[in-house]
């Protein structure tokens, strides 16, 4: 029976679920939301931290792992490559039916600690790359200031690339810019494009809460409020209209080469005053992709609306840009602090999720 993701799906946006665990796979819910629409499943160290440290779905093969590898990433990495060669197999059908704008993809982010060292960052890239060997895994970079060499670099490897922690227009165009750098090489080397992808996770719902705090402090403005957000994201799919079109970028379509979708990320609607699906009903189009957290999945499966939005009102989103400067709410400044605070927030929980292995460790040899 279609659902409303298949409608997304209709309308040229593939829904992918923001949320991975071992339990999720083994017990068939995953495969449940796959035949449910879902084509795609990204991860971070955030949900795998929750899925590892809390509960016992992990404590015997962890037993055996800790018993060979003491250091907690490695041990981390074991649990984590076979959940995600696990969704990847899942996904492996939806890989297969191929076309410009494939699905079927599951990611894994790199080491968030070193997200200022480019070379760290291509190695991590090319080991993963490496350690989960599937042809549908997507790693994913953050799009911070040391970004766009390694992504060029990876995808100029064959590696496909997830660009995530994307908040402002300009790391978004100049991490799409480095996508094309990489695919060029690629080509120029005699690789073959069909096999490399890239999708740019735009942040949607951390802008508003920021930009809303922001008015609160200035008082006033209130009819501003939960409109930056949208407005953020309708101009960065301009830039994936603008710079995905055009000879240069025919010249390597026709090589193989597939654009790099804008993905909405933070799809959850953080405030409660705003409807709970939001960030997915407002930014429908096509050559789009929206992730969404298992929550926010299902409450769009129940009363989601599908309407092609995404590309209304874009002037509109515009003169929203414009007022926020007039009410003196500093745009730059509000994604720096947001890009600051993602990458503090996955590094924190990388500590926690080692942490919380050691803890798993003492537990495990005192039972």
């Amino acid at each position: 029976m279609p659902t409303t993701l298949h409608g997304l799906a209709e309308r040229g946006q593939s829904p992918w679920l923001d949320h991975l665990s071992r339990s999720l796979v083994q017990t068939g819910d995953l495969g449940e939301l796959v035949r449910d629409g879902v084509v795609g499943v990204t991860s971070n160290p955030t949900i795998f931290q929750g899925a590892i440290a809390e509960g016992d779905a992990y404590d015997d093969q962890l037993r055996d792992v800790l018993d060979a590898e003491p250091d907690p990433k490695e041990a981390f990495l074991v649990l984590a490559r076979d959940d995600i060669r696990a969704a990847c197999d899942l996904l492996s059908d939806v890989f297969a039916r191929g076309g410009p704008h494939r699905d079927g993809w599951v990611s894994l982010e790199v080491d968030p600690r070193f997200p200022d060292d480019t070379r760290a960052t291509v190695e991590e890239a090319r080991r993963l790359h490496g350690l989960v060997d599937r042809m549908n895994l997507l790693v994913k970079i953050p799009g911070t200031e040391a970004g766009p060499p390694a992504i060029e670099e990876v995808v100029a490897s064959g590696i496909p690339v997830n660009v995530t922690l994307l908040f402002s227009l300009r790391r978004h165009r100049v991490a799409a810019e480095a996508y094309v750098r990489g695919l060029r090489r690629l080509h120029d080397q005699g690789g073959d494009l069909h096999t490399v992808t890239s999708v740019a996770s735009f942040f949607v719902s951390r802008v508003d809460t920021e930009a809303d705090r922001r008015l609160d402090e200035i008082g006033g403005h209130d009819d501003l409020k939960g409109t930056l957000a949208i407005a953020n994201a309708k101009l960065a799919y301009l830039t994936y209209q603008e710079l995905f079109t055009g000879p240069d970028w025919e010249e390597l379509a026709a090589a193989g080469a597939s654009p790099q979708r804008c993905l909405w990320a933070s799809t959850s609607t953080k405030n409660p005053a705003y409807r709970d699906v939001r960030y997915v009903e407002e930014l429908i189009g096509p050559g789009t992709v929206t992730t969404m957290p298992l929550k926010t999945v299902r409450a769009f499966l129940d009363h989601g609306q599908v309407a092609d939005t995404l590309r209304r009102d874009v002037d509109d989103a515009r003169r929203t840009m414009d007022r926020f400067a007039e009410a003196g709410v500093d745009y730059d400044d509000v994604t720096a602090v947001l890009e600051r605070e993602g990458v503090a927030k996955f590094a924190d929980s990388y500590r926690q999720l080692f942490d919380g292995i050691a803890e798993k460790r003492a537990h495990l040899v005192r039972s």
